[in-house]
């Protein structure tokens, strides 16, 4: 399978272009409303979600369960949309999430900063102060996001195979130069990998999501890892009952 991941500052056209890179490939658009849906079928609330939703999470929020439990679903839910075919993350960590796969193309949308507060004078209606005071605060946020989630650069061109500049580009145009690198870079047989791996990965969260949400078996820190079927769990068990076979 082919995953798209679209990293995006804000004024960036980033839902524009990844809405009309799923119309041209015919691949399935999951957006923060497709992630929503998914939460919302885990019991995770729309005001827990807010708290963390591309923003490093307030002081108090950081220690809280909640934390823990944003991402543990967070990861299901990309998981589920990875394993039913061909798809267009954006934002959301996607590329962190889906970081080496072979059938992955990560790409970082931008623009120049004029451009950027022309538009979101023009998405809000506000003058220039506000619109720069709402980028700094967006960049800020998914910044913190990327690092506090995910330990990852938002802004490091490491982490992308290719960074558009939008400034002066119409979505449809940015699509089809991510289409082009698709092309040239998920080929048969990292497709096929690619797949199998999104499946180990899948079942390591549902066994994690069995252990620690369904059991409730209190492991600290628990992570598992399967390679063609075979899951190794790590973990940290308050009594010596929970390390026992």
């Amino acid at each position: 399978m082919a995953i798209i991941t679209i990293s995006r500052e804000i004024a960036a056209l980033g839902d524009e272009t990844a809405s009309e890179l799923a119309k041209l490939l015919d691949y399935r658009f999951v957006d923060k409303a497709s992630l929503e849906q998914r939460f919302a079928t885990y019991g995770f609330s729309e005001r827990k979600l807010e708290k963390f939703d591309e923003r490093k999470p307030s002081f108090w929020a950081s220690l809280s369960q909640d934390r823990d439990d944003y991402l543990h679903y967070l990861k299901t839910a990309m998981y589920a949309e990875a394993m039913e075919g061909n798809c267009v993350f954006i934002g959301r960590g996607a590329g962190a999430i889906f970081k080496d796969l072979p059938g992955v193309v990560s790409v970082r949308l931008i623009a120049p900063m004029p451009i950027r507060i022309e538009r979101v004078k023009s998405y809000f209606r506000c003058d220039d102060k506000r619109a720069r005071q709402i980028i700094e605060q967006s960049d800020h946020d998914r910044a913190g996001f990327h690092k506090f989630f995910f330990d990852s650069d938002w802004t490091s061109p490491d982490n992308y195979q290719l960074t558009l500049n939008t400034g002066f580009m119409h979505p449809s145009t940015a699509a089809e130069l991510i289409k082009e690198l698709r092309d040239l870079c998920v080929t048969t047989e990292a497709d096929a990998k690619s797949r199998n791996r999104i499946k180990d990965m899948a079942l390591a969260q549902a066994v994690v999501n069995r252990v620690l949400y369904e059991k409730k078996i209190p492991i600290h820190f628990l992570e598992a890892k399967v390679d063609d079927g075979a899951v190794v769990l790590n973990g940290v068990a308050n009594s010596q009952a929970l390390r026992r076979p």
